[in-house]
């Protein structure tokens, strides 16, 4: 009878002890993810625009080399397929190369989702021929117009300028999701969207760099960035807006002497979500300390101080 007893009371205290081992590992477990002490972990959805996507690669790359258990997903989706999905609450962050639109953000507040809204770099809008190209060195806001605005007939490169060679033109540039698409059409048509519509249009940068550079004739734009990453491979123009030709560079695009083709970029950050996943926090932390050099790697230009965007995180998250 005793060793029976005396067996159950071992059996017992096994069960005990498994116990108390399962419950220090699974506490152990929840206090690595929720302090930070052990390494942050999760999942943090990124998409939008094409322009802005290179920084956002750049910054999720390096960032996962000091969090590799925060999976960060990249998608380009141009700036208002970013927005479709961010304003529904799908997406953490938005990358735009333009402010959210009034329809945009009456549909985020439709969905209760609110956004930080940080700039975090410059870029200029690159006007592209082919490198084969010896006619054409710049082109002044009139031309471009004409060339661009809705129902053009301009399909001869002779009907833009005299001296130009009767060769039919070519173009090529953003799809109508694209925030470039945006820029572009505001800033030489008037009013975004206004656009002619028969071109060559993509979301895909890469698809117009090779449409461009493999066309003697061709005419394009989009990003100077994705244009200076490709710099062999076409020959960009200058810009003239009234005070005559300028090319886009870091300089021109940082002084804004580069006009009207220069622009501010952002993120949009789902504020509740910021609010309350660490790893989200600490990756926008990351994104403001570090955009700066990654920008200027990937083509753009950094902002002078970006003290300002941080004291917007700054107080959100103290209220």
């Amino acid at each position: 009878m005793r060793n029976g007893i005396s067996k159950v009371r071992g059996l017992l205290v096994l069960v005990a002890g498994a116990l108390l081992l399962s419950l220090a590992v699974a506490c152990g477990s929840g206090d690595q993810t929720s302090n930070g002490q052990g390494g942050l972990s999760g999942v943090i959805e990124i998409d939008g625009s094409s322009t802005v996507g290179p920084i956002s690669e750049a910054v999720a790359e390096e960032f996962s080399k000091v969090h590799p258990d925060v999976q960060v997903n990249v998608s380009i989706s141009g700036t208002g397929g970013g927005f479709k999905r961010f304003t529904v609450g799908e997406t953490d962050i938005s990358n735009a190369s333009r402010p959210i639109k009034e329809s945009e953000a009456e549909q985020a507040q439709e969905n209760n989702v609110e956004y930080l809204e940080l700039t975090v770099a410059l870029d200029g809008l690159a006007v592209m021929v082919s490198r084969e190209n010896t006619f054409v060195d710049c082109l002044t806001v009139e031309e471009l117009n004409k060339i661009w605005k809705p129902g053009s007939e301009v399909n001869n490169w002779s009907q833009v300028r005299s001296s130009f060679p009767d060769e039919r033109i070519r173009l090529y540039g953003p799809d109508t999701d694209s925030g470039t698409f945006d820029y572009f059409t505001d800033e030489i048509n008037g009013d975004e969207g206004l656009s002619r519509d028969d071109y060559t249009a993509s979301a895909d940068d890469n698809v117009l760099v090779q449409g461009i550079s493999g066309d003697t004739n061709a005419l394009g734009y989009f990003g100077y960035a994705y244009y200076a990453q490709n710099a062999d491979k076409m020959k960009v123009i200058g810009v003239d807006g009234g005070d005559g030709c300028v090319i886009p560079s870091d300089e021109t695009v940082a002084t804004g002497t580069y006009a009207p083709l220069s622009r501010p970029v952002f993120i949009y950050v789902n504020t509740e979500n910021l609010k309350s996943s660490t790893e989200l926090q600490v990756f926008v932390d990351y994104y403001l300390e570090n955009t700066g050099e990654l920008a200027a790697q990937v083509g753009y230009t950094a902002l002078t101080s970006y003290d300002s965007e941080k004291a917007k995180v700054e107080a959100l998250l103290t209220g």
